[in-house]
């Protein structure tokens, strides 16, 4: 018998009804998983019977991965990489750095995710540390300090740069200014010599 034909895609409300029974099935807080509908992927037949779902967490540039459940676990190796490709997608959307998970099933492992050391572990976002279980984890690119570390050298970077254009601009100005004015004054004293010279020297003009 061929394997049903699955579609991964994001929970609605309307999926609510299916999801309370796998998460009952799976013993998870249904109740307290009802409130995030929105976290979680769920895997769909062609007939439209949800047979698994997952969710993924967001807590600033970390993702957590959990409450996997399927209706029949025999489909799990069908669902789990189609989980994995989405989950992926949605993390490079939400600019996420590191993925968590408390899943233990093989599959988590050859995707790479492994049990962080000390200096990693306190890399966990403090609403998550209550959750009991062996972590894995999957660093996805530049951890968030090196890449805010960055974003505020380039922000200080173009503040240096805006003001100094600013200051160059003003010093432009004032020279403008001084150089309108001496113009200026220049331009009056020529009128005031030429004054003089026709008032002491009426015939000047007609020579």
């Amino acid at each position: 018998m061929l394997p049903p034909r699955i579609r991964v895609r994001r929970a609605t409300l309307e999926d609510m009804p299916q999801l309370m029974d796998l998460w009952t099935l799976m013993g998870f807080p249904a109740a307290e998983l009802a409130r995030k509908v929105t976290e979680f992927q769920v895997a769909e037949t062609e007939a439209g019977s949800i047979v698994g779902a997952i969710g993924l967490r967001l807590s600033g540039r970390h993702g957590f991965i959990h409450s996997e459940g399927f209706t029949d676990f025999g489909l799990a190796d069908l669902v789990r990489p189609q989980f994995w490709e989405r989950l992926q997608a949605l993390a490079h959307n939400h600019g996420l750095v590191r993925l968590w998970t408390l899943e233990q099933a093989p599959f988590w492992v050859h995707c790479e995710l492994s049990t962080p050391d000390t200096e990693t572990l306190a890399k966990l976002p403090s609403e998550w540390r209550d959750r009991r279980g062996a972590w894995l984890t999957l660093r996805l690119k530049e951890e968030l300090e090196a890449v805010l570390s960055a974003d505020k050298e380039f922000a200080l970077f173009m503040e240096s740069e805006k003001q100094r254009t600013h200051r160059a601009l003003q010093q432009a100005r004032i020279l403008k200014t001084v150089a309108t004015l001496l113009a200026l004054a220049l331009f009056g004293s020529v009128l005031a010599g030429l004054f003089i010279v026709i008032r002491n020297n009426p015939s000047f003009l007609g020579r």
